[in-house]
């Protein structure tokens, strides 16, 4: 394990030929970093695999200060007044004075549980009329009093929860692992309607492994049966839905102008698509996965990929204008890729031994978190455990 430490790099860093970005600095912690920053101030919040939430200062990647738990902290923090929140795979949820680091209240739910290999997340909080909703490996969804940390209510699923909740109207929406996206009332946990997802043949479940968007009257979401669908927010019917076929599109995706901007898994696809009729408007390959969700920054679009990369495109055209490329990447990527981008002959993805290959791509840096963006600020954690602060130029 590598000593906690964190670099400051004010001196512009040109990574290549055709990059417009600037690393301000980047700070080390001991564990892969899944999920997103969020910002408060002047300080940016993340969780690592170290089993620690950071606070740093957003401009110069100073520590404030750590919070150790007992468990992997793939959760994105949630700020409630003067509160952080957060869940960790020891099977708490978190909240903590935001300022000081010092712990308010913990409530414990029946256990945190990883479906499999490709499970990276945790389910986040959100926060609605002083009530902490989350949902829980335990298959559980809970209602938490934001001050006092008490259990208002819970509704028990059939599969683990790791998507992180959405609201509107006072009604709760979030899928699951056994299939079901659920809407319930916010304030009392009753069912409002349940859609189940089509499966497929090698994944009949249709697990949902991530959040959906609100867009309009709609709710849009991916699947593991290789399907995104969009639903009616008030009856949970469908209103269209397109197969990726071979592909599990896990992803959030991002709304922008009335598109929706996503990746795939495996087929190693990004998609801009109308959000309200799901026509596409064009994809982009790629040669990885893409988990984590879009975001907008001087008027491109940027996500990361398990390749180690951070892309910026333009969202009328797909084009790709530049990328940052990790150091790790860089120095691995030969191990893993042609010179064209292609995998080598002598790498399998999904063969024998698909956990040594998964971790082979992870050492590149895979980029899982959603990058945040403030002040032309691109913030975002990768699978080696370091945290960026990158300024485009």
């Amino acid at each position: 394990m590598r000593k906690l430490l964190f670099s400051l790099l004010f001196i512009p860093f040109v990574l290549d030929s055709y990059s417009q970005d600037t690393l301000l600095w980047k700070f080390s912690t001991d564990g892969e970093i899944n999920s997103s920053p969020t910002i408060s101030g002047n300080h940016i919040y993340f969780g690592s695999g170290d089993m620690n939430l950071y606070s740093v200062e957003k401009y110069s990647g100073r520590l404030n200060w750590k919070f150790k738990t007992q468990g992997k902290i793939h959760s994105t923090p949630f700020l409630y007044n003067e509160k952080v929140l957060f869940s960790s795979t020891d099977g708490n949820v978190y909240s903590l004075d935001k300022n000081s680091g010092k712990q308010i209240w913990k409530f414990k739910t029946k256990g945190e549980q990883r479906y499999d290999l490709w499970d990276y997340y945790l389910s986040s909080p959100v926060v609605y009329n002083k009530i902490v909703y989350i949902g829980s490996g335990d298959s559980t969804v809970y209602a938490i009093g934001a001050d006092s940390g008490k259990l208002i209510w819970s509704y028990k699923t059939n599969g683990i929860i790791h998507a992180t909740p959405v609201l509107k109207d006072s009604v709760l929406y979030l899928g699951s692992y056994d299939g079901y996206f659920y809407a319930f009332d916010s304030n009392t946990g009753k069912l409002i309607w349940k859609f189940k997802t089509v499966g497929d043949s090698y994944f009949p479940k249709g697990e949902i492994q991530k959040a959906a968007i609100i867009y309009n009257n709609s709710l849009i979401f991916g699947s593991r049966d290789y399907n995104i669908y969009c639903l009616d927010l008030k009856t949970g019917t469908g209103k269209w839905n397109m197969k990726e076929r071979g592909s599990w599109i896990i992803a959030t995706p991002f709304e922008y102008k009335n598109y929706i901007y996503f990746g795939t898994s495996d087929s190693h696809l990004f998609y801009c698509m109308d959000a309200s009729f799901g026509e596409i408007k064009w994809t982009i390959p790629l040669n990885m996965r893409v988990y984590g969700s879009a975001s907008i920054v001087d008027g491109k679009i940027v996500f990361g990929c398990f390749n180690g990369k951070l892309y910026f495109v333009d969202p009328d055209t797909g084009k790709i204008d530049f990328t940052f490329q990790t150091e790790q990447s860089k120095m691995g990527y030969s191990k893993i890729y042609t010179s064209d981008d292609k995998f080598r002959n002598d790498f399998e993805l999904y063969g024998k031994d698909m956990e040594k290959s998964e971790k082979q791509i992870l050492s590149l840096g895979s980029i899982l978190s959603d990058p945040l963006v403030e002040d032309h600020i691109v913030y975002f954690g990768d699978a080696n455990g370091y945290f960026y602060a990158l300024k485009l130029r």
